[in-house]
């Protein structure tokens, strides 16, 4: 169950990082203790309905209330799939703020078994090989609902063929907690 004064506390820093980057009005932000523990985010912005930004960390190594603010000015500023937010599309900007669980190695024999293994809308997915590295949040599952076709549209993301299958290829799995505003 998710804890939503942390989230009120993640949402708040992930506002305020872009707000004061862009010279904007602060909200107030909630303290909460698991803020100063290592934490991994992903920060998520939408704006009508369409992504507008989404940067994260995959590995817990600074403090959370640190790790919500970077990835929150990264997504907003520097995602290269987008241009830098403007101060004025940040009112109709929603956030949302995924917590990772750490990542568990997902062992398979075969991309069939691999498929198999994937927890629909519950798995977060990591997928390695070579030097292409990628994932996919678990709430991508709300729009790509077939496991197969999850597998190859994140393939495709880290930059291999939608067939591509390796020996060396390796996943990992992880779940979230996940507030928007």
């Amino acid at each position: 169950m998710a804890d939503q004064q942390l989230g009120d506390a993640l949402l708040a820093r992930a506002r305020n990082a872009i707000a004061s980057a862009l010279g904007g009005a602060q909200v107030k932000e909630p303290e909460h203790p698991a803020l100063h523990q290592p934490g991994a985010t992903f920060v998520t912005l939408m704006r009508q309905g369409e992504l507008r930004g989404c940067i994260g960390s995959l590995e817990a190594y600074r403090p959370l209330d640190q790790d919500v603010r970077e990835n929150a000015r990264a997504a907003a500023f520097r995602d290269r799939r987008f241009a830098p937010l403007l101060e004025g599309e940040l009112a109709a900007t929603r956030v949302e703020v995924s917590l990772l669980t750490p990542a568990e190695p997902i062992p398979f024999a075969t991309e069939e078994d691999a498929v198999r293994q994937l927890r629909q809308g519950i798995d977060g997915v990591i997928l390695e090989s070579g030097r292409h590295r990628g994932t996919f949040l678990p709430q991508v599952w709300e729009s790509v609902t077939d496991p197969w076709q999850f597998m190859s549209e994140l393939k495709r993301k880290v930059g291999l063929a939608e067939d591509f299958w390796s020996k060396d290829l390796r996943l990992y799995r992880y779940e979230v907690q996940k507030w928007s505003e």
